[in-house]
């Protein structure tokens, strides 16, 4: 397979800037595919925010962006992904980016977010210019980034960027940035894209959906998302589009970085271990039960939790289901997270209600999240939906079989526990109902007093599975290749 140059833009990369899951995979995959061989950059905005860890520098020139009335001016500063040669360009521009939040702050979006994005659209397009470097792929990630398969389609078709593919992953189908009309005019893409086969949505533009029409590939981040999606009650509006383009649509599951999930060398954790040796996560245990005030005892179980309080994550249900399953289940429960207030409230009342076997923390903790996944016996994932996921494959990796709705890449990742055979990686529920999640957190607890040698081997096996991006950046690659045979025509020797 031949050596492409590859440019991710994104809204967010990880370890420089994180808001979710997406962060996680533009951090990751372009190092897997740089391990294969492949030219791979990246741009994203410089925010407020961003953590500059490592050696950065700024760009002589100037980067002019054409959106707008008048052309839009940019700082570009280079680094590279931790740890590798992956260069990482961050557009500096404080009028757009020079703010606290990502996406915007508190609950509220910002309301030029289609302008910031837009911006990071075309800035990226124009650096490739600046830089003499000419990718074979680029690859845009959710409604953020969907103007770019417009933009080369359209007013960049004749440029040296004309022959690029474009690869577009959707990570979450719920968020389509929808914009006023003069979202396009600023973008300066032609009128006539403001059409239902294009950007048009609902009388407003929806760079979601126009990335959906114009890119060469679409991608989401698990295979069963990707059949989700094309069926009206998972779709969001959008299914139509899905099916249209059904031929050009594959899901790949996401990976995780195992140098950076790693239960052996997680330097935020009081102990390390591994399959062959568990004492450490016993300490990790104790650690976690005195941290949120649980009652210290190796014999109860703990069951994690760490998620956004959000309805898409099912945490009302758990809300719902926990005063029952307090009553009947001998387990304690950690939970860490923010979101929805009336949740974050009800979570309080719990801890509040049943100290010693509750522990609440609201807001988010890296350090803290850690030690859930690794001082936790299980964890819980009651997803209404869920895209991929990568909670599971981190509670897997340390050794913490979760409990998960079967939806999207919950499916994909969690093979069910086997009482006949004491298979699989974890136990699943399909119901998103509290009764479901009350009767699946109860199975796994039993599993763990009542069949301890099945509850160890579904530990052992989530230590030693294979949860990283090696498989998925081969297919990426694959991708790739299909991309840009699709792009160029002819056979894919004649592309290379």
């Amino acid at each position: 397979m031949a050596s492409r140059k590859i440019l991710f833009v994104a809204p967010e990369v990880d370890p420089f800037v994180k808001v979710g899951g997406l962060a996680d995979m533009v951090g990751a995959l372009p190092k897997a595919l740089a391990d294969l061989g492949h030219d791979v950059r990246i741009v994203c905005p410089l925010y407020r925010s961003v953590r500059r860890t490592g050696f950065w520098r700024p760009r002589p020139e100037p980067l002019g962006i054409d959106v707008g009335p008048a052309a839009l001016w940019a700082r570009t500063w280079e680094t590279h992904l931790p740890g590798t040669s992956v260069p990482c360009y961050f557009l500096e521009n404080d009028a757009l980016y020079g703010r606290p939040g990502v996406y915007g702050e508190g609950n509220a979006s910002y309301p030029d977010n289609d302008q910031r994005f837009i911006a990071l659209s075309r800035g990226a397009l124009t650096l490739c210019l600046q830089l003499d470097w000419i990718p074979d792929v680029v690859h845009a990630h959710d409604w953020t980034t969907g103007w770019i398969p417009v933009l080369l389609n359209t007013v960049l078709r004749d440029s040296p960027l004309g022959g690029a593919a474009s690869v577009f992953t959707v990570h979450n189908l719920e968020h389509q940035g929808y914009a006023a009309r003069e979202a396009v005019e600023y973008a300066r893409i032609p009128p006539s894209e403001f059409h239902p086969r294009s950007l048009e949505a609902l009388g407003a533009a929806n760079p979601m959906k126009g990335g959906l029409y114009h890119a060469t590939k679409i991608t989401t981040v698990s295979p069963t998302y990707a059949q989700e999606i094309r069926r009206p009650e998972s779709g969001c509006g959008l299914d139509d589009v899905l099916r249209f383009r059904g031929a050009d649509l594959i899901g790949i599951l996401n990976g995780i970085d195992l140098d950076s999930w790693n239960p052996a060398t997680d330097p935020t954790l009081p102990a390390r271990y591994g399959p062959d040796d568990l004492a450490g996560k016993a300490i990790c245990k104790a650690a976690l039960q005195h941290r949120l005030g649980l009652r210290e005892s190796p014999e109860i179980p703990v069951f994690g939790v760490v998620a956004r309080l959000v309805h898409q994550k099912g945490l009302d249900l758990l809300a719902t289901a926990l005063p029952a399953v307090l009553a009947t289940q001998n387990l304690q429960i950690a939970l860490l997270g923010s979101g929805d207030p009336a949740l974050e409230n009800a979570f309080r009342r719990l801890a509040a209600e049943a100290p010693g076997r509750v522990g609440v923390q609201i807001g988010f903790d890296a350090s803290l999240a850690r030690l859930i996944q690794a001082g936790s016996d299980s964890f819980i994932m009651p997803s209404r939906s869920e895209p991929c996921g990568l909670t599971q494959l981190y509670a897997m990796r340390y050794g913490t079989p979760p409990v998960v709705r079967a939806t999207g890449g919950l499916i994909d990742t969690v093979t069910p526990y086997d009482e006949a055979t004491g298979g699989g990686l974890g136990f699943r529920f399909k119901e998103a109902t509290a009764e479901a999640l009350a009767e699946a957190i109860g199975s796994a607890c039993s599993t763990y007093h009542d069949r301890p040698a099945h509850f160890a081997a579904l530990r052992d096996r989530g230590l030693r599975g294979d949860f990283g991006w090696g498989r998925s950046a081969a297919a990426y690659a694959q991708v790739y290749e299909w991309a840009v045979h699709a792009r160029r025509g002819g056979d894919l020797a004649a592309s290379a």
